[in-house]
């Protein structure tokens, strides 16, 4: 949070440092991935946060995983405060959902085509082609 104020003709930009509890970081949204990882035929779940520089966890389930994840994260969370490690907030970005992407015209007119024999509009049709 920052404030400002003026003294005279001089205006000072002041940080004010809110005190953060671990409390406050786990309530934070945090982005993690999750991979299933198969190493000399055993199979277990790894999960990895995308903020959080070294903190990650596995299990043999996705149960265990699910529990783990938050252990994990409480404890890369205490060693930072206690070693007065700064701790990364979450990316604020905002995706509308949307973007605009030029291509040729016979591209465009191959996908419309395409969506068209699908029963499906263009938007439709290039989402799946995008997700597959």
């Amino acid at each position: 949070m920052r404030s400002t104020f003026a003294v005279g003709k001089c205006t000072f930009l002041v940080k004010i440092i809110m005190n953060k509890d671990i409390e406050y970081y786990m309530s934070l949204p945090y982005e993690f991935s999750v991979k299933l990882i198969e190493d000399e035929g055993e199979k277990y779940y790894f999960a990895k946060f995308a903020e959080l520089d070294g903190c990650m966890t596995d299990g043999e389930t996705l149960e265990e995983l699910a529990k783990n994840i938050p252990e994990a994260m409480r404890g890369w969370l205490e060693t930072c405060i206690d070693n007065n490690i700064p701790i990364p907030e979450p990316n604020a970005d905002d995706y509308s959902g949307k973007f605009l992407v030029r291509i040729p015209r016979v591209l465009h007119k191959n996908l419309a085509t395409q969506a068209k024999k699908e029963g499906v509009s263009l938007n439709q049709y290039a989402l799946y082609k995008l997700s597959i």
